[in-house]
């Protein structure tokens, strides 16, 4: 017999009502992880775009509309929340928008994040471009998105900052200036992945980027798997994180026949997000070989077992 505060006793639990206790205490867990911490990122399924199809992909002709995107996910994974990425919008018309929003309502799910991925963004140095009409044409098209994100009721955009110069980070601030002030007018947040030659080789860049504009609708998007080795990784998470506050990419890039990561140390990516009290939600986005609907089951599966 145990006791409470106040010298009540409370009773032991025999060995099956301790194994049942713990049951629905990790069900409980997993429920919440499913709902409230996990999303899933339309990039995961970019084969079956034909906007974002690999030249070299030779898996099966199989293609499906956005507009189907948050039942399936909310369906197959009873996940609700999702990022989608800019090249798989069909359209951008108000009319088509609508339906979309009125597809994520009635999957009960929400947009936590909305990728920039077009080809302003990626003309010379996009954002970060030393002619100031490059800039405007790839700051002017952000808004654009932006807008959209925001009737989509999303919780940010994802808007990388093209070549930066490390030597000269100015035309790179005075564009994310802009941007994050026009954002937050619209309760949208602006977030920067580590992508390769942005963030990844060298995070401090990122961090300089973020001290200059030093604005809290403005942070990072860490990414698990953008990492040119483990020591970096680590390190770049550890820089990352404090400025990380929607959400992470928890990527699948090789999983052995367990479900389990083997390109990177994925329990450690989890255990840096966790030191630095991140609240946010770990998007998964499978980018390994084989069929990428089991393959997003798989690091769900890590997901659940490690946050």
């Amino acid at each position: 017999m145990g006791y409470l505060a106040g010298g009540l006793a409370a009773p032991t639990l025999n060995g099956r009502e301790a194994f049942l206790l713990g049951r629905s205490r990790r069900i409980s867990h997993s429920a919440y992880l499913l709902s409230q911490r996990i999303g899933v990122s339309s990039w995961s399924f970019h084969n079956y775009f034909r906007s974002t199809r690999d030249e070299d992909y030779r898996g099966p002709d199989e293609t499906f509309a956005l507009l189907d995107f948050p039942e399936m996910i909310a369906d197959r994974y009873k996940i609700h929340h999702l990022e989608i990425v800019a090249p798989h919008f069909a359209a951008t018309n108000l009319a088509y928008l609508d339906e979309l929003r009125s597809k994520l309502l009635r999957a009960h799910s929400s947009l936590v994040d909305l990728p920039i991925d077009v080809k302003e963004m990626q003309t010379g140095g996009g954002l970060s471009d030393p002619d100031v009409s490059v800039r405007n044409a790839a700051v002017e098209a952000a808004m654009e998105w932006i807008d959209i994100a925001a009737h989509l009721r999303a919780r940010s955009v994802r808007s990388d900052p093209g070549k930066m110069d490390p030597q000269n980070l100015a035309p790179t601030v005075d564009s994310y200036m802009r941007l994050v002030a026009y954002a937050r007018r619209k309760g949208i947040r602006v977030i920067v992945e580590n992508h390769g030659g942005v963030g990844s080789e060298h995070p401090e860049n990122l961090i300089r980027v973020f001290k200059s504009v030093n604005n809290t609708y403005f942070g990072a998007l860490p990414d698990f798997g953008n990492f040119p080795n483990a020591r970096t990784r680590a390190r770049g998470l550890e820089l990352l994180f404090p400025y990380a506050t929607v959400v992470c990419h928890a990527k699948g890039l090789k999983l052995n026949a367990q479900g389990s990561e083997t390109d990177y140390n994925f329990p450690a990516c989890i255990e840096i997000a966790r030191q630095e009290r991140f609240r946010g939600v770990y998007s998964v986005e499978f980018e390994g070989p084989g069929d990428p609907y089991s393959g997003v089951q798989d690091v769900i599966n890590e997901l659940l077992r490690y946050v």
